[in-house]
């Protein structure tokens, strides 16, 4: 059994997100995400399934043309689509992506 402390670890930014993976299998991967202030990820074309939990602060998610504010304890979950957040004020969040087709 492995138990993950989502408020105590750290993550990289967007531009080395990779080594934010702390579980990864055929089916699915899951990353801590970390943004700063006024920080963001650009648009990306997701081809799996998108799980976000907010672990702590508030996000803004994009996904194709709607847009919704995330707060603690919020949980986005999409189909494949045009995916993209920023903050105003910093946020930590799980993420999970799930392979399509299983």
């Amino acid at each position: 059994m492995k138990i993950f402390d989502l408020m105590n670890m750290e993550a990289e930014g967007y531009e080395k997100r990779n080594v934010n993976v702390f579980f990864q299998n055929d089916d699915f991967k899951t990353r801590v995400i970390t943004l700063e202030p006024g920080g963001k990820i650009p648009e990306c074309q997701m081809d799996s399934h998108v799980i976000f939990y907010v672990v702590k602060g508030e996000v803004t998610i994009h996904k194709n043309s709607e847009s919704s504010a995330l707060q603690e304890n919020h949980v986005f979950i999409t189909e494949p689509a045009l995916v993209s957040m920023e903050s105003a004020t910093g946020a930590k969040l799980m993420g999970i992506q799930i392979k399509t087709g299983q």
